[in-house]
């Protein structure tokens, strides 16, 4: 079907457009280069958003009124879900921007640094109530739990990342990453604290304290480094050994740094804090807190199997969302069992339960692609939010 009209209504190259040759009436229209100085501002522009709450989210609302308190009060915890999904909002510009013109910048630390730029403005609105963002940060996000922000994001962030790992891969390359998480991890963290005693400028801090300090600086973090593999192409064992090596060592850090932090608080004296956790209690704790928590992952793990299994209606689609449904809650309650209940490692209980289900469970899921595309969801939402309230917290110091 041939257009009627010879000349199209407007003039593209005068807009700066190139018209490629086509057939008939559809034309493709190809948008002018941009260049580099012209990406770097689109990536200030997609900062510059982060300061948007402050002007345009005001409530613009009423004032309190003293004589009607509770009707005011009751609106107040609504607030609470406007950071995340916020968040999750600019991370969709974000990302836009980084894939379309900055591809090689991590969109994690772009997060980082807009939750430092949230953190610094909350922190110069300090006592401003007509703001419901800053209300919303400043009363229920940035004063967060520590281990109600371990419960919320770390099951679903290890156990996809089990789940997506290369089972045979990943055990060819077990017993090195065996190496690199659990002597190496000590060593890095012995010679960490060394530095901190002798080194660092603190003659306050006692050896404890700097093996607490160690333990926590041991552990390493591989989203950035997992998503330039990805990017550039890196092999497929290189990016097992990285992603396998950093789950295992962050479940080994956590077990140390409970052990010296339990000693540390014995040393303030505080009545009811802290333990006198001696070397041979210490290698039980560790081996009861790692060995533990990866026999509860596994029970997890088949229990978790066995219940997929049932659910073998493949050409029903409400089964395979309750599948996933299924493996999502199995993850939370498993690192809550184990990390709360127990008193093993969660990590390393989502990590094991993780490994059972990729090992054994792919030829018994319904969809796997459907699987993967929510787990590859919950992770991006996870990540962004976590990562800007990062740069939330240390803004705001």
């Amino acid at each position: 079907v041939k257009s009627k009209r010879s000349r199209p209504r407007r003039n593209d190259e005068a807009n700066g457009n190139v018209r490629e040759p086509s057939m008939g009436m559809f034309t493709t229209v190809i948008p002018p280069r941009i260049g580099a100085k012209q990406q770097w501002q689109l990536l200030i522009v997609a900062l510059l958003l982060a300061t948007i709450p402050s002007s345009t989210l005001a409530s613009g609302g009423e004032e309190k009124n003293d004589d009607e308190p509770f009707a005011f009060e009751l609106e107040e915890p609504g607030v609470a879900v406007l950071f995340p999904w916020f968040t999750v909002a600019i991370g969709s510009v974000v990302f836009f921007l980084l894939t379309r013109f900055v591809p090689g910048l991590p969109y994690t630390t772009v997060m980082f640094l807009i939750g430092t730029i949230i953190g610094i403005g909350n922190a110069r609105l300090q006592g401003d109530t007509s703001n419901y963002f800053h209300e919303s940060v400043s009363e229920y996000w940035r004063e967060i739990d520590a281990e109600v922000l371990l419960l919320c994001f770390l099951p679903g962030l290890i156990f996809k990342d089990a789940w997506s790992l290369d089972s045979n891969l990943f055990a060819k390359a077990f017993p090195q990453m065996l190496n690199f998480a659990f002597p190496m991890v000590c060593g890095g963290m012995f010679m960490t604290a060394l530095v901190a005693k002798y080194i660092l400028p603190y003659d306050d801090w006692s050896f404890d304290f700097c093996l607490m300090f160690g333990s926590i600086l041991s552990a390493t973090d591989p989203v950035a480094v997992a998503a330039l593999l990805e990017t550039v192409g890196a092999p497929p064992r290189l990016k097992v050994h990285i992603s396998g090596e950093a789950l295992m060592n962050d479940g080994s850090a956590i077990v140390f740094y409970t052990i010296f932090s339990q000693r540390y608080l014995l040393e303030l004296g505080v009545p009811g804090l802290g333990d006198d956790i001696g070397w041979g209690e210490g290698f039980k704790l560790f081996f009861q807190m790692s060995l533990g928590g990866a026999a509860v992952g596994v029970g997890f793990g088949f229990v978790t199997l066995g219940f997929m299994h049932l659910l073998g209606r493949r050409l029903d689609h409400e089964e395979n969302v309750v599948e996933v449904s299924t493996g999502l809650a199995a993850a939370y309650l498993c690192y809550f069992t184990a990390e709360i209940v127990l008193e093993t490692s969660g990590v390393i209980a989502t990590l094991s339960m993780g490994l059972v289900i990729n090992e054994f469970a792919r030829p018994t899921i319904n969809d796997v692609k459907f699987m993967r595309g929510v787990w590859s969801i919950v992770e991006h939402i996870l990540n962004t939010i976590l990562f800007t309230l990062g740069g939330l917290v240390w803004g705001s110091v």
